[in-house]
């Protein structure tokens, strides 16, 4: 399973990458914010930036919701880097853009997926991933690991190549769970995949390893 950082803090993404593990980058407008992004040239700017630090996938997030600017944003996004992968609404005019960029080579990455209907249509129009949200699902009493599993089934079942790319992943038995039943990816904050380090037997199994090489060194 590939690991998504969900950020757009660029030590919090060169962290994950010097950890070796990571595989790509999901952003939002919101995350931008919250970092102090803002205006379209800085935001495009920050984009290059974090395509400078991973080896591949930058999801990039448009903000119009008609059909020619969806395309029109696409195209702009796409031309920042190699590595960007667009990021599109489960929209219907979303649908239409996804097939008419992914026509053309740009890898569309479908978000805001919260049925199996939706992750279909996206992926016969062409989507590379689709980001079905499990938490946001989990916080109306909606099994969200349940719709990943059911999404997975049905790509298996038909040969569709898009990837299934678990978002709102919020702690690490979310994480392992996605791995479990098979999602492509999981796309997290950074103390979901360093959650993944810890644990209390290892801690104090290095501790009696210290203390021992102590003694025998004393």
């Amino acid at each position: 399973m590939k690991f998504f950082i969900d950020t757009a803090n660029l030590d919090e993404i060169q962290e994950a990458f010097d950890l070796g593990v990571l595989d790509g980058v999901t952003t939002n407008p919101s995350l931008m914010a919250k970092e102090g992004i803002t205006g379209e040239d800085n935001v495009r700017n920050h984009y290059k930036a974090i395509c400078d630090i991973v080896d591949n996938n930058v999801s990039a997030e448009v903000i119009a919701t008609d059909f020619d600017n969806i395309v029109s944003e696409g195209r702009e996004l796409a031309k920042i880097d190699d590595k960007i992968v667009v990021k599109i609404p489960m929209i219907r005019d979303g649908v239409k853009a996804i097939k008419a960029l992914s026509s053309e080579g740009i890898r569309i990455n479908c978000t805001l997926i919260f049925s199996a209907g939706q992750a279909i249509l996206a992926a016969k129009a062409g989507a590379s991933y689709v980001s079905p949200f499990i938490g946001r699902l989990d916080d109306i009493a909606t099994d969200g690991l349940a719709l990943i599993e059911q999404i997975v089934g049905i790509y298996q079942n038909y040969g569709y190549e898009t990837e299934v790319l678990a978002a709102s992943v919020r702690h690490t038995m979310h994480l392992i769970q996605c791995a479990e039943i098979g999602a492509d990816v999981a796309t997290c904050p950074l103390n979901v995949i360093t959650g993944l380090l810890k644990h209390p037997l290892t801690d104090i199994g290095l501790e009696k390893f210290l203390a021992d090489h102590k003694k025998a060194n004393s």
